[in-house]
């Protein structure tokens, strides 16, 4: 085979696939390149998803008409100079790639006018470009990116609906509204407004994508460790959230997905969280260039410290603090201004430790202090491991492998298993008796039902045994879809974020036939009119929360399953109680429905009967040995 060079618009397609695999990561690479043109207002519009449209306006510097044709060009670029500027990387950008790519997938448009200059426009059909012209437009830059993947219909098919994709170019606007606070941003979705920031704060910009509320949930951090800044918001000790989506970190103001530092917050909260719960927060943390690598992946998704101890120690030590409320957290809670200037007669021994200023730290005396300050990582979570090759290889051989003996004992294993089953099945067999064999002889305390069978006696518990028929006709009229729909007085409105909202609409039609009247609501918000009949007086908040929550596994949603324990708590509430008194013929109506199942559990677990011998009796009595 003959090694040769590949052609220019085969190489852009490969070099997509790293950079631009989906709506929106094109929207991510324009939205950087908005910001590194110094731009101060950005508007975002899509269309289908971004499959159909998507158009990026800023007003930034602009392009100049002679470099036009360079930004379509691959590894062209006015962010680096040499490879060692890779090692001050400052801009979002700096590879050169992303336009070039994005154009051999698309069919694309620039128009820009630099400061006070003509406006000029190239347009490009899948890598093929055409010619400078002259246009109309304002001073900055307007992108527009049609027929996404047009050209690569392989790649097209893999993409998803048009609400997913939708969601996911949500998601990341909300990232730019929080990573960058000072710049007012417009995203729209097919005519519709779905967020608008005004560029004038951090509290601003997260009251605008999570709602006004949200910030009363949370601390404000503005910590300086061991030479790290770290700032931002994160949520208190009781504020969690069902999934990773209210996580976002931006380290010198890229947002990133890192498991050093996720491992130390999620370490930090480790004491407060309930089960498949989750912190919020919002953090910006700066450090040096020269300690971070941001040439790590393609899309710039990650970045790689130079000593990942220290980042852990520092983000760990500051936000335990402030959820354990130690003497320290004063130091790392953003400072609200002091009216009252301090005296400068007061000793700088006194000045409260708020108005001091720390000396800066050495890399070498941070590490001595990390030695004494923060534990040991927990089992919980670990710090990434560089290469799990080996032990991986070596579980793969010793669990592909078996000797003769060991084969032997997994088939006994099975043989034993379905030993056990056939024995609950047939004691299953044995628990049921014949109706009208059963005489009731009373009650004791209202609460339990006393019968009797030729030498076995039977003792029902009433609340236990109508609660499960309740959650029994329950389950059956969901399984039959006839659940009927009881209206709401007021509506329940549900507001998510971009990720949230595309995967709760997939859910919309199964919701419908559970008996739930639901639909969008506007922006990212749910509404529901009315839920199954059965189920009034359900908590809501709590049943979508869980809905939510089986994203961060990305499972199937079975959606009876999830309404279990709400069946069990309406069953509970309308089965008859312990204490109430019961006649002959409810008491006789309760068994008749039982059909003799004296082996049934409530919803809960617990036995619906217990079952007594003769000859337990009479030995309780001393009548036998």
């Amino acid at each position: 085979m003959n090694i040769h060079v590949l052609p220019r618009e085969v190489f852009n397609k490969i070099a997509a696939g790293e950079v631009v695999d989906r709506p929106y990561s094109v929207v991510k690479e324009l939205v950087e390149n908005a910001i590194d043109a110094g731009a101060s207002e950005i508007s975002v519009e899509i269309e289908s998803g971004g499959k159909g449209l998507i158009r990026v306006t800023d007003n930034g510097g602009g392009i100049e008409k002679e470099d036009l044709p360079y930004a379509f060009l691959p590894h062209a670029t006015s962010k680096l100079e040499s490879a060692e500027d890779l090692f001050g990387v400052k801009t979002l950008g700096f590879r050169g790639e992303a336009i070039a790519s994005i154009a051999a997938v698309s069919k694309m448009k620039i128009v820009s006018r630099a400061g006070d200059k003509e406006a000029f426009s190239l347009s490009s059909n899948g890598g093929n470009m055409g010619e400078v012209l002259p246009a109309a437009g304002a001073r900055g830059t307007e992108v527009t990116v049609e027929e996404l993947f047009f050209n690569t219909p392989a790649r097209l098919k893999f993409l998803r609906s048009d609400q997913q994709e939708e969601g996911d170019v949500a998601n990341m606007m909300a990232r730019f509204m929080l990573s960058r606070p000072e710049i007012s941003f417009t995203f729209t979705a097919n005519g519709k407004l779905k967020y608008r920031s005004y560029g004038d704060g951090l509290s601003s910009a997260i009251a605008n994508v999570y709602g006004a509320g949200i910030l009363r949930e949370l601390y404000e951090i503005d910590a300086d460790k061991h030479g790290i800044k770290l700032r931002g918001f994160i949520g208190n000790q009781n504020f969690s959230k069902p999934n990773r989506t209210y996580q976002s970190l931006f380290v010198n103001g890229r947002y990133v997905v890192n498991q050093t530092v996720s491992a130390a917050l999620t370490n930090a909260y480790a004491s407060y969280l309930m089960k498949r719960q989750y912190p919020f927060y919002v953090l910006f943390l700066d450090v040096p260039p020269e300690i971070v690598d941001v040439n790590v992946t393609p899309n710039k998704s990650d970045v790689r410290f130079a000593d990942n101890q220290i980042i852990y120690g520092s983000v760990y030590s500051v936000v335990s603090a402030v959820l354990d409320g130690n003497s320290r957290a004063l130091e790392y809670l953003a400072k609200t201004p002091d009216p009252t200037p301090v005296q400068e007669t007061i000793p700088l021994g006194d000045v409260p430790s708020q108005h001091k200023v720390l000396p800066p730290m050495s890399y070498d005396e941070a590490k001595k202090e990390l030695a004494f300050d923060i534990p040991t990582v927990s089992s919980k979570v670990s710090l990434p491991r560089r290469d799990l090759t080996d032990a991986r290889l070596n579980f793969e051989v010793n669990s592909s492998y078996a000797s003769p003996a060991e084969t032997k004992e997994k088939e006994d294993y099975f043989e034993e298993n379905k030993k056990i089953l056939l024995e609950e099945e047939k004691k299953q067999k044995q628990q049921k008796v014949d109706v009208k064999s059963l005489r009731f002889k009373g009650e004791l305390f209202r609460t339990y039902l006393f019968y009797e069978c030729g030498d076995d006696a039977y003792i029902v518990d009433q609340h236990a045994a109508h609660e499960r028929l309740i959650y029994d006709r329950l389950r059956q009229k969901l399984a039959d879809r006839t659940a009927s729909s009881q209206p709401m007085l007021v509506p329940f409105v549900l507001t998510l974020n971009g990720p949230e909202f595309a995967f709760m609409c997939k859910q919309l039609p199964v919701l419908e036939e559970l008996g739930f009247e639901v639909g969008e609501f506007g922006g990212n918000s749910i509404k529901v009119s009315a839920v199954p009949s059965d189920l009034m007086g359900m908590d809501l908040a709590a049943f979508f929360a869980e809905i939510v929550s089986s994203m961060e596994s990305l499972r199937a949603i079975k959606l009876a399953d999830l309404l279990k324990d709400k069946l069990a708590s309406a069953a509970c509430k309308a089965a008859v109680k312990g204490g109430e008194f019961l006649t002959d013929e409810e008491a006789a109506a309760l068994i008749a429905r039982m059909d003799g199942d004296m082996g049934l559990k409530c919803p809960h677990g617990r036995p619906v009967a217990v079952h007594l011998k003769r000859s337990e009796m009479e030995k309780l009595f001393k009548r036998i040995v």
